[in-house]
Parts: C-alpha cells; sequence; structure tokens
C-alpha cells in the first residue's frame, strides 16, 4: 500500500449533507479497496485563490489514507464526475506503508516525552 493526501473542494452551495456524501463516497472507495483512513478534515469554507465554474469560495476537505492505486484512480473518477466537486488533488507521500497506522502526532510527542524521562 501507498499513502496518499487528497483536497476536495466542494462548491459553497452545498450544504451539510452534501458535504458529507462527498465524504462518504471517498472514503467508501478507498476502504472498499482495502485501504484504511488515516485522518480526515473538513477545513470549512474558503476563499478560493481563482475563480473556478464561476465561484469564489468552496469548502475544503482533506482526506489523509493508505489505499492502492486501483482505488485512487476509482475515488478520483468518482469526484470527477460529481457536479458537487470543483475540483480535487490527489498527492502520494509515501511508496511504501505499513499496515499499522501511525499514531497522531499528539500521542507521539506525548510518549517521545515519556522515553526522555525514562534515561
Amino acid at each position: 500500500m501507498r499513502r496518499y493526501e487528497t483536497i476536495i473542494i466542494v462548491k459553497p452551495g452545498a450544504g451539510e449533507a452534501d458535504i458529507s456524501s462527498v465524504v462518504e463516497k471517498a472514503t467508501g472507495t478507498i476502504e472498499g479497496f482495502g485501504g484504511s483512513i488515516v485522518k480526515n478534515d473538513k477545513w470549512g469554507l474558503k476563499k478560493l485563490a481563482y475563480t473556478i465554474n464561476k465561484e469564489n469560495q468552496g469548502h475544503y476537505l482533506f482526506l489523509e489514507y493508505a489505499g492502492l492505486p486501483d482505488g485512487v484512480k476509482e475515488m478520483e473518477r468518482q469526484l470527477r464526475i460529481d457536479d458537487r466537486v470543483l475540483k480535487f488533488m490527489t498527492v502520494k507521500t509515501q511508496d511504501v506503508f505499513g499496515e499499522i497506522a501511525p499514531r497522531p502526532e499528539k500521542e507521539a510527542k506525548v510518549s517521545e516525552d515519556d522515553d526522555d524521562s525514562a534515561e
């Protein structure tokens, strides 16, 4: 498996139900192809750097996950045909990703502090 990050921009007129539906569709596709979601974050309504389809704002969604290339292709295909999605971008961050998901940053920092005090 490989590790990916995807940012999705949803139309500003979309309601909370539409945004949740886009997230569920993307995460369901990744998990359906044997992947696992590491982080799912809604960044909220932000101003766009440039106009996309006559829209100046969009709801930003961030997904970090481990998955197979076929799952990513299928997720991108579904996002491409979804009318609620203005734009998306996927970036591969690691070629090899282990089965164990990384600990959240807060937990990792706390355990590192514990290791230092044990010495």
